[in-house]
């Protein structure tokens, strides 16, 4: 029956024509769900799967040249018996996230979840025989995060993602299989994940720029992206529908994903052929140390004054901060990683006032920090210590400057094109000295 309702659902966005999508109107549903994305400013990715057990990152299968025949054997042997989707719940939640972002399947092909469209998943190929996505589903739900998955285009295992793209190529695949069956493939799955798990807050694409024609609307066509969109939001009208591929948005997309850069940055490489929308909100993607995935030898990990500061100037930018734990084989999260999310946590609790629902500062940024806003209030967040700094104002009236924490007046001087503060001692060691500057207008 479930399989017959699948193929009914799918015969159906099939005759959803490609100028529906270039006209896409989102719902009343997926505006009011944009806004609360924009205003969550803190989600948690989560990278796990079979290549956790190698220790050495997602790629490994990629880097090391791993055949598939060899590397689907890990399934047999997987058995995170120290899991516990309640316990990561709350230690994200207590650390000020709004939503939770998890793999569901990643390049290897390995889906986290129960599938009826292939046996290589968690639940019919371990010994774990549990589903994952379901139980996260359930305790972010009892929590109160929303649930967002992450689904991969890539496949380095499958032999009918053919013709190869840029990667999977020493998998020892054979050649010639057929690429519309692997899009068919991908939406019965995506159809699985929006029919079985409840509200989805989000499906967040990657790995569309495994191919990569050089012309933009044939490799729109290639990857069928008009018909997966509008399938994704005729089962869950409000759910988003973000694509990590590096490129200016295509229609059809709800935010506007950045890997490893703020918006409007390529410190990283991957980010030269984006314009940020002025329209989309924004999520940036980072990393706690150097790896996404399970890495045993990584221990390069941010402080975490530096993870508050990352996300400051994320918030800054008008953009969420997706902040990466890469789980061990058994099911537990790295130390490191719960004593920062912990820090993160007790820093958001005295001070969130300034990130939550507030969009970047119109004081873009500047040597001393960045801004945000809310209402009739800037918050001027001083990340590099100063005596004094000078921030650009223009037409409004600012009516007080104090502490945020504390709330003592502020002097300032009225000077060209501005305004200079001069900053009292830190209350504390705090990696963000913050005013709050009040304005008799709304801003």
């Amino acid at each position: 029956m479930r399989k017959l309702l699948v193929s009914a659902l799918l015969c159906l966005v099939c005759a959803l024509s490609a100028s529906a999508q270039e006209g896409y109107a989102p719902s009343e549903g997926n505006l009011a769900a944009r806004e609360e994305f924009s205003r969550a400013r803190l989600g948690i990715f989560i990278h796990w799967g079979l290549y956790s057990m190698l220790g050495d990152g997602e790629w490994v299968m990629q880097n090391r040249g791993i055949r598939y025949s060899e590397y689907s054997r890990l399934a047999a042997g997987f058995c995170p018996s120290k899991f516990d989707a309640g316990q990561w719940v709350r230690i994200f939640k207590g650390a000020g996230a709004k939503y939770l972002t998890v793999t569901s399947r990643h390049h290897d092909g390995f889906s986290m979840f129960k599938s009826d469209a292939s046996a290589y998943n968690i639940v019919d190929a371990t010994p774990f025989g549990r589903d994952v996505i379901a139980e996260l589903a359930e305790a972010c739900r009892r929590e109160g995060l929303k649930l967002h998955l992450y689904y991969s285009q890539a496949d380095w295992g499958r032999e009918d993602y053919w013709p190869l793209g840029g990667t999977g190529h020493n998998s020892g695949r054979k050649e010639g299989g057929d690429w519309n069956s692997y899009l068919r493939f991908m939406n019965a799955q995506l159809t699985e994940l929006l029919t079985k798990y409840g509200e989805i807050g989000a499906i967040w694409y990657d790995g569309m720029w495994d191919k990569h024609p050089v012309d933009r609307e044939e490799w729109r066509r290639m990857w069928n992206i008009d018909e997966q969109y509008a399938l994704i939001h005729s089962l869950q009208p409000s759910c988003l529908v973000g694509s990590n591929h590096h490129s200016a948005s295509f229609p059809g997309e709800d935010i506007q994903i950045f890997e490893k850069d703020l918006p409007g940055e390529n410190l990283n490489g991957f980010s030269a052929g984006q314009t940020v929308s002025l329209t989309l909100p924004l999520e940036t993607c980072q990393t706690m140390n150097n790896s996404w995935g399970y890495n045993i030898t990584d221990e390069n990990y941010m402080s975490a004054d530096d993870l508050i500061r990352y996300l400051v100037k994320t918030a800054g930018k008008g953009a969420n901060l997706l902040i990466n734990v890469g789980p061990r084989p058994d099911g537990t999260l790295p130390d490191e990683a719960v004593e920062r999310l912990e820090a993160l946590g007790r820093w958001m609790d005295v001070y969130g006032g300034t990130i939550y629902a507030t969009s970047g500062g119109f004081v873009k940024e500047q040597p001393w920090g960045v801004t945000t806003q809310s209402g009739k209030n800037l918050y001027v967040h001083v990340l590099n210590p100063a005596k004094a700094i000078f921030v650009p104002l223009k037409g409004n009236k600012l009516v007080s400057a104090v502490t945020f924490c504390g709330n003592e007046k502020v002097a300032f001087s009225q000077v060209s094109e501005g305004i200079v503060l001069t900053l009292p001692e830190k209350e504390c060691k705090c990696p963000d000295q913050i005013i709050t500057l009040t304005f008799k207008n709304e801003l």
